[in-house]
């Protein structure tokens, strides 16, 4: 998978690897869209007006307007599987490993709010078939933070009576911040990653929490 990224409007975008121009700029146009609107209440003129297209130029790149957002959750929860692949499977103690992936995780979706937002939450407007490969690529998100937390609770690093409702609670939290998270606000994507790093190790009852404080 490319990992290139580039910045438009402010946030930090994985769509680099989207060829031609044209279908990039439809489907950053889409982005924009559901974010705003919801999937159900945009429309392809909607989308293609966004992009300075005509509705019947969006159909020469995307046959439906599930495709594009099949595709735009499919490139997102892979590259939310790469940050937190990269951190579980660096170096470093279960502490450090689980303190690197909440902070790139939380900075992705901080960074990338709108994004993350239609990637997140547009789940169920997919069909049978799309939404099962995405549930797949979470089965993998959930299994990378998961391996983390049962090698600190091996280690004994950690203190998790519940590693599945940990890790759970552990994903739902840094998901939540593309919810709310202002760019205009008092802290950067950095100063938020930093931030819940600390609170899950604290959660995971992390010995030396305290230093992320």
């Amino acid at each position: 998978m490319s990992t290139a990224e580039e910045t438009a409007g402010g946030e930090v975008q994985p769509w680099a690897e989207v060829t031609p121009d044209a279908a990039r700029r439809l489907l950053l146009a889409a982005v924009e869209a559901f974010a705003e609107r919801g999937y159900h209440a945009t429309t392809t003129r909607d989308i293609a007006g966004r992009a300075g297209m005509s509705p019947a130029a969006l159909y020469i790149h995307y046959k439906t307007k599930e495709e594009l957002l099949h595709r735009i959750s499919r490139i997102g929860h892979e590259k939310a599987l790469h940050i937190l692949r990269t951190a579980a499977r660096g170096e470093g103690s279960p502490t450090e490993r689980l303190a690197d992936a909440v902070s790139s995780f939380v900075r992705w979706h901080a960074g990338g709010r709108t994004t993350a937002r239609v990637v997140q939450y547009e789940l169920d407007s997919l069909g049978p078939e799309a939404r099962a490969e995405i549930v797949g690529l979470r089965k993998q998100v959930n299994a990378e933070v998961r391996g983390i937390i049962e090698d600190g609770v091996r280690t004994g690093e950690f203190d998790v009576p519940d590693v599945h409702g940990t890790t759970l609670a552990v994903l739902s939290l840094c998901i939540d911040v593309a919810r709310w998270f202002n760019v205009n606000g008092p802290r950067t994507p950095e100063e938020i990653g930093d931030l819940y790093a600390g609170l899950v190790l604290r959660m995971v009852g992390a010995k030396d929490a305290s230093s992320r404080s």
